[in-house]
Formats: structure tokens, sequence, C-alpha cells
């Protein structure tokens, strides 16, 4: 793993980097490019997911690399319709990442009305077990679908990643996470871009010398969060890494706490609908 960026213990024994590189929306054509510029910038974490359509071109970018896939730490995610074909969804992943084995699978959505997160929570077991992936966790859970899957099986979710940013700060998630044993990740670390504008983020960018986007992406980290920015753009995907030259004061850190007013920018998980 690259040197700069720390590493986080999952419950599992297994190490998770802190900072990874997400693309999310980012499109066939960008994300080959994308992902080799953070590949070069030093990320070694790749977040990506079947229903993002870019798979095949992480693992394009990652073969070109010649990076040691020792090295790295690549994340998919299963999709809806294949609650019941979790074995089937992760090695056809698997064929597009052109990659024996992800370090982290997750199941993106609860999606109670159109699929069954807990007959897919049951067949992840066999995703492990078979060697198709190291770690495994939930994206989108909330108490209530994490409390159900944990009824049924004893195997306690790696992480469980979730919409976190400051004006979305999601306390009380978290702490159900971290007493859980569970990591939390953050994706939409800067609210799709809404939280970089608020007056006392950049407040405290100004004071250190940083762009909002450093200061709350490095708030995350502070935090204990794992996060993954994502842009095609190659200054701002360096931008993004230099995280680990700096760090926030209790005072920033609280002022950045304190802009969190319930802004959801995605989906809710209790009511998302696909």
């Amino acid at each position: 793993m690259t040197e700069d960026v720390p590493t986080v213990a999952l419950n599992d024994g297994n190490l998770i980097p802190q900072l990874g590189f997400g693309v999310w929306q980012v499109s066939t054509d960008d994300v080959v490019p994308a992902v080799r510029t953070a590949l070069e910038v030093g990320y070694r974490h790749i977040d990506t997911a079947a229903v993002y359509g870019n798979e095949a071109g992480v693992g394009q970018a990652i073969r070109e690399s010649k990076i040691d896939r020792d090295e790295l730490f690549v994340t998919t995610k299963l999709w809806n319709d294949r609650h019941r074909d979790v074995v089937g969804a992760a090695k056809e992943s698997l064929g597009k990442l052109g990659l024996d084995h992800v370090d982290l699978y997750l199941i993106h959505w609860p999606s109670p009305r159109h699929g069954d997160f807990t007959a897919a929570w049951e067949q992840m077991q066999e995703v492990r077990a078979q060697g198709l992936a190291r770690s495994l966790g939930v994206s989108n859970f909330t108490q209530t679908h994490i409390d159900t899957i944990m009824q049924l099986i004893d195997t306690v979710p790696a992480v469980n990643q979730i919409e976190v940013h400051p004006t979305f700060a999601q306390r009380a998630m978290r702490a159900y996470n971290a007493s859980k044993g569970i990591t939390t990740e953050a994706y939409s670390p800067l609210g799709l871009g809404d939280d970089l504008n608020r007056p006392e983020i950049v407040e405290v960018a100004d004071s250190v010398n940083r762009t909002p986007a450093q200061v709350i992406l490095r708030w995350h980290l502070q935090h204990g969060h794992v996060v993954f920015p994502k842009s095609i753009t190659p200054h701002r995907i360096r931008e993004n890494f230099r995280l680990f030259d700096f760090e926030l004061d209790a005072d920033a850190m609280k002022q950045i706490d304190s802009v969190d007013e319930g802004n959801r920018v995605g989906n809710d998980p209790v009511t998302a609908d696909f």
C-alpha cells in the first residue's frame, strides 16, 4: 500500500486504505484515464460497483498500471436485482474487472421492495468461502437493516458505506456502526459539491491555506471514515490526495461539525424504490 495513506483495521482483520478513489457516474470513456491518473498519483483503493457500468474500465486501468495486485484494494458491489444470485453476480463483476477476487464486496442497497437483502447476506458468505472476496460489507443499510441480517447470521459486516458529509453527518448511524465494530465508509463526501461553499468551511480552508475540498476530506479522515472522492480532472485527483501533510485542530473540526443540518443529497435507504 502507498505509505502516505493510513489504513483502517476491519473487524475481520483485513486492512483498508482510508483514502480511496470513487468512480460513481464516471463514464466508460473517462474511467480508464481517471483511474490511471489516480493510481499514478498514489491511490491504491478503488471503489466501483456493478451498476456503475465501468468495472471493465477499472480493470483495464489496473492492468495497464502494472501495479502488483497485493498493493491494491478493490471494492465492487452487488446490485439489487441479484440478491438471490450473489455468487453468479460476483463472478460476473470479477470477469469484467479481470480479477480473481475483490478485497471488499458490498450489498449495494437493501432495496426491500425489489430484492432480498437477507438472502443476499446469507449468500455473501459463500462469496468469501470461495475466495471471491476477502471482506464483506453493506452499503446504504440502516440500523434496522443491519439488525435484521445479524439476527440471521452472526457475521458482522466489515463496513457500511453510507452518505456522509459535513451537512449530513449521520452521527447516530456512525455511532451505531462503531458500536458494532463496523467501519463507516463515506460516499458523496463533499455533498455533491454543495458543502464546498459553506462559509464556515471556506473560513477553515482559508485558515490552513487549503481548498474547501481538502479540508472536508481531512475532516472525514480525522473522524475515522474511509473516504473516496471522485473526479475525472487530473489536478483535482492530485489535489484530493494531498491530505496527509496537514491536520485540522479541534476548533476547525468543531466548526465543520457545526454545519450539519440533515442535508441528504442522495436517496434515502428507507424509501428508495429501485
